[in-house]
């Protein structure tokens, strides 16, 4: 009579214990339905699925080798019969939807996975798996910019993701933590083009305000810089305003400026990371080529577009050559380097922190509003506010121990 069986071990990890039990399972032309195991701070868990030919007489021998097996290595062995009916119904869910929530924070407290995997419940999702990405972090370390991220696989779909969304921003707002949903597809692990804003997203700057109080006018700039990434002022009309003030700027300032640029938490180990998974990277900006291309030089970057200033006998003359960048233009450049790449729009991260950046988040496979101000945050798919620039490989699956750097 065939019947399935299921194997839970649980103790100290130690070698062998795998090995013991497939054995005995093997002299008796055992098939392995399912097997999982997780170990958590040198304990144990390990679980097998199986189907024998037996009677009551050979199960019992089973049960009794596999006792004999294990009792040296000193841990816990539970057989539980599975139903013909269950087993048909695990099978049944094969092929459901699944999809990835990421919890990101300084450090993870049991507040923050109690609401995260309550939420996952009421909207009807069920946990399949939970693996921690970042690395083991010493007590000592917990305040001085750690991070630390516990990735969920859930199974089933929501039957209202725009109230799982706002469940989650609520819940980010509340507790400090950052969380992604996204659906678990074959791109998200083949994403191969990463595009950046560059003002605020991979500096800690907006250049145009750094020229302006370098102009002496940097009060009226920088309050029409902020109006414009609230959403609050068209990009062009903004833009063209800011730059009329910029007029008579010596070049020379320009070199300074840039030598002192900031990156951003994480920039350079992400770059470097993306660069030896053989990503491709992008700067497309509303800023300024001439820094474009310093940061390029600086990070390797692929590809940089931006606005380029007009300058005159060495004096700039508040006005732009070509075409604006603009929100619009980056979601056109965007597509034009994913389909000069060769990729699917899904195999796209783009990356922003202002108003002007809605657009390529929401072109791309991957929309991220990166400590972006509220309108972007809630309107994009994704935000990261907590975390430095390369929490971005966890959502990509990533841990810290595949050592990228």
């Amino acid at each position: 009579m065939k019947e399935i069986l299921l194997i839970n071990v649980s103790g100290d990890d130690k070698p062998g214990v795998t090995s013991a039990i497939t054995a005995v399972l093997a002299q008796h032309q055992a098939t392995i339905l399912d097997i999982g195991q997780a170990v958590i701070h040198d304990t144990l868990a390990l679980g097998i699925l199986v189907s024998l030919e037996v009677n009551a007489d050979t199960k019992a021998i089973i049960l009794d080798e596999i006792h004999a097996r294990t009792r040296p290595l000193a841990i816990q062995v539970r057989f539980q019969p599975v139903s013909l009916e269950s087993y048909q119904h695990w099978v049944d869910q094969q092929g459901k939807p699944r999809h990835i929530v990421t919890l990101l924070a300084r450090q993870i407290n049991a507040a923050q996975i109690a609401e995260l995997t309550d939420i996952t419940f009421k909207h009807g999702l069920n946990i399949d798996s939970i693996n921690r990405l970042s690395g083991r972090i010493p007590l000592d370390a917990l305040e001085n910019h750690s991070n630390a991220c516990v990735e969920f696989s859930v199974r089933g779909t929501p039957e209202d993701l725009i109230a799982l969304r706002a469940d989650f921003m609520d819940l980010s707002a509340r507790l400090d933590v950052d969380i992604a949903f996204q659906r678990d597809t074959v791109y998200r692990r083949n994403r191969r083009l990463v595009c950046f804003d560059m003002d605020s997203t991979l500096i800690e700057a907006e250049v145009i305000d750094e020229l302006a109080i370098a102009a002496g006018v940097g009060e009226q700039v920088i309050a029409i810089t902020e109006a414009a990434m609230r959403g609050e002022l068209d990009f062009k009309q903004s833009f063209a305003r800011r730059l009329a003030l910029l007029k008579g700027l010596d070049e020379s300032v320009l070199e300074g400026i840039a030598a002192n640029l900031r990156l951003t938490e994480g920039a350079e180990k992400l770059i470097s990371s993306l660069k030896k998974l053989g990503y491709k990277t992008a700067i497309l900006s509303g800023g300024f080529n001439y820094f474009g291309r310093y940061l390029q030089q600086r990070l390797g970057i692929d590809y940089v577009y931006a606005n380029e200033l007009d300058i005159v006998d060495g004096k700039v003359t508040g006005h732009v050559v070509g075409t604006v960048v603009d929100g619009q233009r980056k979601a056109e450049l965007l597509a034009m380097l994913a389909q000069k790449e060769g990729i699917a729009l899904e195999q796209v991260i783009a990356v922003g922190d202002g108003a002007n950046d809605l657009p390529m988040l929401s072109v791309a496979g991957l929309g991220i509003a990166f400590r972006a101000k509220p309108l972007v945050k809630a309107s994009a798919q994704h935000a990261i506010s907590t975390l430095g620039l390369d929490a971005i490989l966890y959502l990509l699956g990533f841990r810290d121990r595949d050592k990228l750097l």
